[in-house]
């Protein structure tokens, strides 16, 4: 079950852009980390360029471009080797997408315990242990 949110700014995104952003970033995490693509969920935002710095300057002033990724899993369920591959494919994507961006575009990942997230009203550590009683 990940979440991502990718933010961006400097460049306005046409429907084609978040079209790719959202098919994207599902068929990677499906692909390298494994996950579930009918479970991926993926927000694409934008920023105003007067919002967003890099090296303290807006990029208002500069006509930079940039993004953030911000990848939510569960804890434990991806190697490192998983989450580096991953990182470096979604900046690669961000790149097709966003021409000129910025080196200072960021692609996080964070591992939140399976105890502390869910969807359907459900943390994913009682997903597991009501999978686990059925199968027994």
């Amino acid at each position: 079950m990940p979440f991502i949110a990718i933010k961006t700014s400097g460049k306005a995104l046409g429907p084609a852009d978040i079209e790719t952003l959202h098919q994207e970033t599902t068929a990677l995490m499906a692909k390298i980390m494994g996950k579930k693509a009918e479970v991926t969920a993926v927000l694409v935002e934008e920023a105003p360029a007067s919002r967003w710095s890099v090296g303290g300057q807006a990029l208002a002033v500069t006509g930079g471009i940039t993004a953030h990724a911000d990848i939510k899993i569960t804890q434990g369920t991806n190697t490192v080797q998983e989450k580096a591959a991953m990182i470096a494919a979604t900046r690669d994507m961000l790149r097709r997408v966003l021409p000129g961006l910025s080196e200072v575009a960021y692609v996080v990942i964070d591992e939140i315990p399976a105890t502390d997230w869910g969807y359907g009203g459900l943390t994913q550590a009682e997903r597991k242990r009501r999978a686990d009683a059925d199968a027994a």
